[in-house]
Order: structure tokens, then C-alpha cells, then sequence
């Protein structure tokens, strides 16, 4: 499977807002207003990648993880989610915007991973956030759902510091800006994107247990991809769909062994949603001649077994947040919710690594217009939506 070698870039209008700016952060353009906006949430350009580039550009890999602060303390911090902070998608994505945004205005930044790893608690969150903010954090930014209950206790101890919330939602404090994605249209890009292909058997493999609400939207998403785009060529295709091993978000040999009991008994592409299980489903696949769809960022150059992957703008829209810490118009976004989607160029599929045949970029641009335009609508209340009964789609939930 040929592979381009150019990665995900910001767009140039992103780029504009990143401009250094001596020691201080530079001023962000305003986003363009939603037209479709949920009532309780706002909208906000933020987009997933960029369709053309500097060559000389710098990428968030060309920036260390770890920095020395003249001071000993850091700007801009990280608290991660469960998982490697380097995992290639959800972790790393979002700490990419971080050191990006830092980097192009001479902040200094650092990263917090709560103790006890994969069982990490809410205290240990809460220590991870309390320790950013006495060690000079003027914005903190946390990944994932989990990370709730710690942030509560946290931003309402600290109120005068704006924390992000990736992944998040409003929690009733005005310091805290909830930023979430309608991954069900990225996962719904991918599942018909596949189908179209030529695949008949898929799989799909998420993180969290199934109580996280990112990955049961690109879950459910993919469901309705591949049951629509089945209808389009007049078949039935078939998907086991599990949320086993996932918990965590982590590779592991129990994940491995299932993924490679789907491989050979006759699945040829999955949806490998969640971090690091990523490794353990690519590692099957290799060893079956299967194929994976990627999540978060795009996971092509992880493997040659990547067809494609289900994104979302995690580095552009953390870049679009803090500087709204920097330039004053935090209260924008604070004590609200921003959903972004198509409409904003925050989710879809990667164009710059495209290696299908059967499903023409062309295609696909014009199925992306009509989501973020409103006429293709893609439900995202996957609780009750995804046991229906599928027209073309035999659903294996396990």
C-alpha cells in the first residue's frame, strides 16, 4: 500500500494565529460562527488538516516532549489522559497542539501524567492538575472524559486558571471550556469509505468499555457508514463490534488474540478506536494480511495495514483554545461546550496519505460537503440508535 510522505498540517489561516510574538502568544483570528450549532453548545472553526504546505514547516515531532524552563515554571500544561503520552492518536494529538502553540510564541510547557497510569483516580488527576497550576501553569489542558470529576475539584479551587477540556463538556464552571467532536460523521466517513472499497467483513474495536462517549460516536458512525454505503452497491456486509479489552486503552496480548481470532476467521478490516490498542490490532493485522482503519490522527505511517483514518482536529483545536487564553477572549468559550464537526474542517478522513482505489477522493470531498452543508445528516445518539435493525448490515455486538 503506497504511502505519501506528508503529514497532517494546520491550515494556513491557523498558521496566521500562530505567528511567534516575542515572548508573549500571538492574537487568533474570531472563528467563524456555526450555523447548525446545538443549543446548549457553540461552534468553532477548527480545522483537521491542511491541503497544502510549507515545505520547511515545523511539525509538532520537530519539538521535544520535555522542555527546561529558565524559571522552573511552565506556561502552558498537559495533564494526559489513560495511556502513553506518545500513543500516536488521542494523547499525543492533543499534546501535539500544546507544544505547537507554545513553541510559536516562546511559552513554556510541560506535561502532567496522572500517577498509577492505566489505574490512575480522580485524586490522582486532581494531584496531576494541582501540581501543573503550583508549578506555574497559566492554562491547563486535560484529555479526556475521565478527567471530570478531578476538574471539577481543580478549576474550582484554582478559578482564576482557564483549563481546556478535550473531549469534554460544560461542568458548570465558567473557567472551563468544554471542547468536544461529532465523530460519528468521521466514523461514518470511514465505515462507507471502506465498504466502498470492496471490504465485506468488518470489525470494530473500542476504547473505554463503551462508556466513553468519543469513541461510541465514531463507533456508531462507522455502523451507519458501512450499512449506507453496503446499500449503495446493493449488499449486505457484516461487522463484529466489542468493546472488549478496551478498557484501558491499551495494547495488550488479550486484545491481540481477539483481533487475530476475527482476522482468521474471515474479518478483513477494523476499526481500531483507541489509543494504544491501535498496536495490538496493526500487530494482528500483519499477521493475517488484514487491514486497519486508524482513529484520532492519521495512523498510516504506524502501518502498512492502514487503510484509513477516522480524524478528528485534535492539535488545531487545542492551538485555537489556548489562544483565547492569550488573547482575552477565553470568556468566549469558558463555562460552555464547542462541538466541532465537518462544518468547522475538524473531522473527516486524510486526503494527503490517500491509498484506495475503489473510493476517489472526488467522492469522498463531495460526501464531506454535503455533512458539513446539513444535507447529509449523521446521528450521533448512538445509546438508542445502534441496536436497530441494520437494511444491509448484519451487526455482531459482542
Amino acid at each position: 500500500m503506497n504511502k505519501k510522505l506528508l503529514a497532517l498540517l494546520l491550515s494556513g489561516s491557523m498558521m496566521l494565529s500562530l505567528a511567534a510574538c516575542g515572548g508573549g502568544a500571538a492574537t487568533t483570528p474570531a472563528p467563524e460562527e456555526s450555523k447548525a450549532a446545538e443549543p446548549a453548545q457553540s461552534q468553532a472553526a477548527a480545522p483537521v488538516e491542511s491541503k497544502a504546505a510549507e515545505p520547511a514547516e515545523k511539525t509538532a515531532d520537530d519539538i521535544p516532549d520535555n522542555m527546561t524552563s529558565a524559571d522552573g515554571k511552565y506556561q502552558v500544561a498537559f495533564i494526559t489522559d489513560v495511556g502513553q503520552l506518545k500513543d500516536k492518536s488521542f494523547n499525543q494529538g492533543t499534546y501535539d497542539g500544546v507544544k505547537l502553540y507554545a513553541d510559536a510564541n516562546g511559552l513554556s510547557y510541560k506535561y502532567y501524567q496522572p500517577a498509577n497510569g492505566d489505574q490512575a483516580t480522580d485524586d490522582d488527576r486532581y494531584d496531576a492538575m494541582k501540581a501543573a497550576v503550583e508549578g506555574g501553569a497559566e492554562v491547563v489542558v486535560c484529555a479526556g472524559f475521565m478527567q471530570e470529576a478531578a476538574l471539577t475539584k481543580a478549576a474550582g479551587e484554582f478559578a482564576d486558571v482557564p483549563f481546556v477540556f478535550i473531549d469534554g463538556y460544560p461542568i458548570g464552571l465558567d473557567n472551563v471550556a468544554g471542547i468536544s467532536f461529532q465523530e460519528e460523521q468521521s466514523g461514518y466517513l470511514a465505515g462507507y469509505a471502506v465498504v466502498q472499497e470492496g471490504f465485506e467483513k468488518l470489525g470494530f474495536s473500542g476504547g473505554g468499555g463503551g462508556t466513553n462517549p468519543a469513541c461510541c460516536r465514531f463507533g456508531y458512525g462507522f455502523v451507519q457508514g458501512a450499512n449506507a454505503a453496503a446499500a449503495n452497491l446493493g449488499k449486505t456486509v457484516e461487522m463484529n463490534y466489542s468493546w472488549e479489552y478496551g478498557a484501558s486503552f491499551s495494547a495488550s496480548p488479550e486484545l491481540q488474540t481477539m483481533a487475530n481470532g476475527w482476522y482468521t476467521t474471515g474479518t478483513e478490516v477494523i476499526f481500531a478506536c483507541g489509543g494504544s490498542m491501535f498496536q495490538s490490532i496493526a500487530a494482528a493485522a500483519s499477521a493475517n494480511d488484514g487491514f486497519v482503519v486508524g482513529v484520532d490522527v492519521d495512523q498510516s505511517f504506524e502501518s502498512d495495514a492502514v487503510v484509513t483514518s477516522a480524524m478528528k482536529g485534535l492539535a488545531s483545536a487545542v492551538q485555537w483554545a489556548v489562544a483565547k487564553v492569550y488573547d482575552n477572549t477565553f470568556s468566549e468559550i469558558g463555562g460552555q461546550g464547542t462541538s466541532l464537526g465537518a462544518k468547522d474542517d475538524a473531522v473527516g478522513l486524510p486526503t494527503a496519505t490517500w491509498s484506495m482505489e475503489n473510493f476517489a477522493v472526488a467522492d469522498y470531498e463531495e460526501m464531506f460537503a454535503d455533512i458539513a452543508a446539513g444535507k447529509l445528516d449523521i446521528d450521533a445518539d448512538y445509546e438508542t440508535g445502534l441496536e436497530q435493525d441494520w437494511s444491509n448490515l448484519k451487526l455482531n455486538i459482542q
